[in-house]
């Protein structure tokens, strides 16, 4: 009889994908996530894959991934020092990270922070199975210059983010991923 890793020999892919784009719409480039998932959820994508705009709405994402997801794929503005429009493919090591040694609040009505979020999770007795973060790097993150938008760099990573995370939602689903490796692109 076949184990839950594998079906008649083959590696089994996981069976249902949670795709999240998060950000402020408010905050320059901070709406990546909200505008990759917006075009996402405007294609075909296999049954076992729900794309949500999750914005700011931190409770709303710590219960979705409670939902016992086999694999979550956050997709953020990720400032980590390169070009702006850089993209950022990562697993994070779950377990691995002390989340639970942060100071101040869990949610902030007014932003995400998706390691916040992850915190509720575990707290709610919840881990992602696999937890993929398609980060970009933001020019800029608030709107005081009047700037409500996208920067020019981190508009044109939009389909090539899309891009990314379909080919990494059918490495999943067939089982292909073996060991995905932090991208740069």
């Amino acid at each position: 009889m076949p184990t839950d890793l594998q079906s008649e020999g083959k590696p089994r892919g996981a069976g249902r994908i949670l795709v999240a784009g998060i950000g402020n719409i408010f905050l320059g480039d901070d709406a990546f996530g909200c505008e990759v998932a917006r075009i996402l959820g405007q294609r075909s994508l296999p049954e076992a894959v729900r794309v949500t705009d999750f914005g700011i709405r931190s409770f709303d994402l710590a219960y979705a991934i409670m939902e016992d997801y086999d694999a979550v794929i956050l997709i953020d503005a990720s400032p980590r020092g390169d070009a702006p429009g850089t993209l950022y493919l990562i697993e994070p090591k779950l377990g691995e990270n002390k989340l639970d040694n942060g100071e101040g609040e869990i949610v902030n009505a007014h932003s995400m922070n998706p390691v916040r979020v992850l915190e509720m999770v575990r707290y709610l007795g919840g881990q992602p199975r696999k937890l993929y973060v398609l980060g970009c790097e933001p020019g800029t993150l608030d709107s005081e210059d009047g700037h409500i938008g996208l920067s020019n760099e981190v508009k044109a990573a939009i389909e090539p983010a899309a891009i990314m995370i379909e080919r990494l939602i059918d490495d999943l689903l067939a089982g292909t991923l073996i060991e995905p490796q932090p991208k740069k692109i």
